[in-house]
């Protein structure tokens, strides 16, 4: 690239900085005037995913009586979306349990036919679902969302899997996984094209737990601009690798996401998500309640606990500050000696070397 073009995606890269600061800025402050201490917000909506996140730390084999429960906790405590797992393609991965891909009847046997006023989603992770064959028209299943997964990378095929999901009736939104690892213009580029597309929502999602509150203002200011400017919105979903995951969901809302994910006690892949618990007890709205989601809570999550080893650690701390996947923190928290802080600092430093 000559100088003057370096120049020029730098002049770009400003202006755009600047618009996107501003409309951030005037976007936080007209969701503050909206919002007070005493009123709420009746745009946000609640996406409780923790029947898929939390299938990573068992691959997906929760029991149909576990799921049922989450589902009937949900739908008790007013959540918008509840997300039951993965539409992944079998001939990739043929030995996980039954929310790896989300069959119909699977699905029927936990919801039922009767209306509950909850929308369901799964997931389609990219590269990674025959989505064209395991994604069946809408009026034959009982998914109203699909929520398409991707590294930046892939956002081809995404497109390709938003334009089937949307066609064949879904709501879809577009995850693009470990943002944190983008390039800037990477970044736009790719938003740019996703929201000229038919995706309802694009998600701000800090895969590695390593964004704070202020990269997750500007983040989210930013991604609001474009979508608002195409008639889409923004959701978050964060992880507590940092004991941030809630803090930064309040900060994403406040800068103009409206779908919040959560999960109930936090569970999810290593370190979790925002806790279902702590973000509608923070919500004003009058339909979410928040006793189901405790009952849940103490009846199957604080047995679960003993079983599977979620939420933060230091081993998770140290990955989301070094902005890496928590795969090496997951094998040693599994490992003889999940507590061996020093020499698993050690061993990342040197990867990251």
């Amino acid at each position: 690239m000559t100088a003057q073009g370096r120049d020029g995606d730098a002049r770009d890269s400003e202006a755009r900085d600047s618009d996107a600061q501003h409309d951030g800025e005037a976007g936080q402050a007209e969701a503050r005037q909206i919002d007070s201490w005493v009123t709420y917000r009746p745009e946000l909506k609640v996406l409780d995913c923790t029947i898929r996140d939390g299938g990573l730390m068992n691959d997906h084999r929760f029991e149909p009586s576990f799921v049922k429960r989450v589902f009937e906790t949900d739908v008790a405590a007013g959540v918008d979306y509840m997300e039951l797992g993965y539409k992944a393609d079998r001939k990739i991965f043929p030995d996980s349990g039954p929310w790896k891909y989300c069959t119909e009847d699977d699905l029927r046997r936990i919801v039922g036919d009767a209306p509950t006023g909850i929308k369901l989603t799964a997931m389609a992770d990219a590269e990674r679902t025959d989505y064209h064959t395991d994604i069946l028209p809408r009026e034959k299943s009982v998914l109203s969302c699909i929520r398409v997964a991707a590294y930046v990378h892939q956002v081809p095929a995404a497109l390709d899997m938003i334009k089937d999901a949307h066609d064949k009736g879904y709501e879809t939104t577009f995850n693009l996984m470990a943002l944190s690892t983008v390039q800037e213009r990477e970044l736009f580029d790719a938003l740019e094209v996703v929201v000229a597309s038919p995706v309802d929502a694009i998600y701000v999602v800090d895969s590695f737990g390593c964004f704070y509150s202020e990269q997750i203002r500007d983040l989210t200011g930013k991604f609001a601009k474009l979508a608002h400017e195409a008639g889409k919105e923004v959701g978050i979903h964060a992880h507590n690798n940092q004991q941030l995951a809630y803090a930064n969901t309040i900060e994403a809302m406040l800068a103009g996401a409206t779908w919040l994910d959560a999960t109930i006690a936090g569970l999810g892949r290593g370190a979790g998500n925002c806790p279902l618990e702590l973000l509608l007890g923070f919500l004003k709205n009058p339909k979410f309640h928040l006793r189901p989601v405790l009952a849940c809570a103490q009846d199957l999550f604080v047995p679960l606990s003993k079983e599977l080893d979620w939420g933060y650690s230091i081993p998770y701390m140290l990955t989301g500050q070094l902005n890496v996947h928590p795969r090496m923190a997951i094998k040693l928290r599994e490992s003889n000696t999940p507590d061996n802080y020093v020499e698993f600092y050690d061993a990342l430093n040197e990867d990251t070397d």
